[in-house]
């Protein structure tokens, strides 16, 4: 019967057949869930082709949002096999409360000011930040919120206690994450605000301003396996590939740094 079929139909009874192999083919590959802070989405987004590519076996499943929104997410039972943090203690917190295993520091970051292209506070250096008017900043409890914090509260003794009373009197709007503290420039609804150098070398239509480096602080992100009653065979293999040569080299080309030994 089917040889009596015209030609079109066979065709498309051929690509059927190659399209639900292919389906079942990826049903049959290993789940790995990995939560990751939002400023590491261009990163992970490699790695994860990178470690795919190596370990075809897998589907990396990401799933990107601030650090502590993620933390919550996993201390309420969220299904997830790895964990990739912008902060060192959303990560302590799960370790202690066993959750996560001890983790390990796989990149560091830094603090920028960005502005719009056409810089309408005419921002020049750190020190201009508090003429301003529009300032974007993140939430106290998102990493890059508290980083951001850190730095006006240093640069008090640096300008002076006016300098940071005026930029926090500036602050217009605070983000639950880095992207969408950047977001706000991008749409011109900010004159400036303080993101990871990641964030700013991902985005075309910004100029970066950098914060001078007594001011600036360095994050520190760990990486941890959530403990689950999964085999966490293919969690190790995803770690180490993110801590191996590879996947630093991934990083580093979107502006990471690394801390040496």
């Amino acid at each position: 019967m089917r040889d009596s079929l015209p030609i079109s139909v066979r065709v498309l009874l051929v690509i059927a057949a190659i399209v639900s192999a292919g389906c079942n083919a990826a049903d049959d590959r290993v789940r790995l869930s990995v939560f990751a802070a939002s400023s590491l989405t261009e990163s992970f987004l490699e790695l994860e082709q990178e470690f795919e590519r190596a370990h075809p076996e897998v589907d990396v499943q990401l799933s990107f949002a601030g650090s502590q929104v993620l933390r919550l997410q996993i201390e309420q039972g969220a299904r997830a096999d790895v964990f990739a943090s912008a902060n060192e203690s959303h990560m302590a917190e799960l370790v202690e409360a066993r959750l996560v295993q001890p983790s390990q520091t796989f990149a560091t970051n830094e603090l920028v000011v960005i502005v719009p292209e056409d810089n309408p506070a005419a921002l020049e250096s750190f020190a201009d930040l508090w003429r301003a008017t529009r300032i974007v900043v993140g939430t106290e409890s998102v990493p890059v919120g508290r980083y951001a914090r850190e730095v006006i509260d240093r640069a008090s003794s640096a300008y002076g206690g006016e300098f940071a009373a005026a930029v926090r009197a500036h602050v217009v709007s605070e983000e639950v994450n880095a992207r969408l503290v950047r977001t706000k420039v991008e749409l011109g609804e900010a004159d400036a605000a303080i993101v990871y150098r990641t964030d700013a070398m991902a985005s075309g239509s910004l100029r970066v301003i950098p914060i001078p480096p007594p001011i600036n602080v360095r994050a520190r992100y760990p990486i941890g396996i959530v403990v689950t009653q999964a085999d966490s065979t293919r969690s190790i293999d995803f770690v180490q590939f993110v801590l191996g040569e590879q996947g630093r080299d991934v990083l580093r080309r979107h502006g990471f740094t690394m801390e040496e030994p």
